[in-house]
């Protein structure tokens, strides 16, 4: 197991969160949820058909204004940066959770875990770089299911020898479905108040 002396460094790192997350992101591609051919009633300046969807790089929730005889499909990945949109009109604006269809929000949980296993080497990272968020508490501890005694399994593992995908960290250390677990996070960021954000766009 980690000795004390890691244990100190553990404890001592709570402030090392990437600071870059303060900083104004924005998305270039998403993710199709669900499509509303008449808008939505609180949609405001809406002239057309909105798409909800939810960014690929920050999970960012959106509702977008798409051209007018465009079709889309759930789980369709589109454009919406700054540069030339085949489908998007405009951005109408970021939106809660809350905001989300019943459709939307069944779709969201798909739609994240096809990312998140696209992106296994930025999620590993993530694993393998983790720091504490507090001198009580580590950042590996708010994902869903993972306590102390696994969260010191993780870091005990990692020490030895980095992980290189999910199916590594699963068989070291008892973590199971890895894509679910960050899944059911990102759900839970988008959803409610949560004073850590650790994969999640902040504004």
């Amino acid at each position: 197991m980690i000795d004390s002396v890691n244990r100190r460094n553990y404890q001592n790192s709570f402030n090392s969160l990437d600071k870059e997350r303060y900083r104004r992101f924005f998305e270039e591609f998403a993710y199709v949820l669900d499509y509303l051919p008449h808008g939505r009633q609180s949609a405001r300046f809406v002239t057309g058909p909105i798409v909800q969807v939810v960014g690929e790089a920050y999970f960012t929730l959106l509702e977008v204004e798409i051209k007018t005889g465009t079709t889309v499909s759930t789980n369709e990945r589109t454009y919406i940066g700054k540069g030339k949109r085949e489908k998007v009109n405009r951005i109408v604006g970021r939106i809660n959770f809350e905001d989300l269809t019943e459709s939307a929000k069944v779709e969201l949980s798909s739609v994240l875990e096809e990312l998140i296993a696209n992106r296994e080497k930025v999620f590993i990272d993530f694993f393998n770089n983790a720091q504490a968020v507090t001198p009580r508490m580590h950042s590996l501890e708010l994902l869903p299911g993972v306590g102390k005694k696994l969260m010191w399994q993780i870091l005990d593992e990692r020490e030895k020898r980095l992980f290189d995908s999910f199916s590594d960290l699963q068989e070291r250390t008892g973590l199971a479905d890895v894509v679910k677990v960050i899944s059911k996070r990102i759900v839970e960021e988008l959803s409610e108040e949560s004073k850590y954000q650790l994969f999640t766009r902040i504004s």
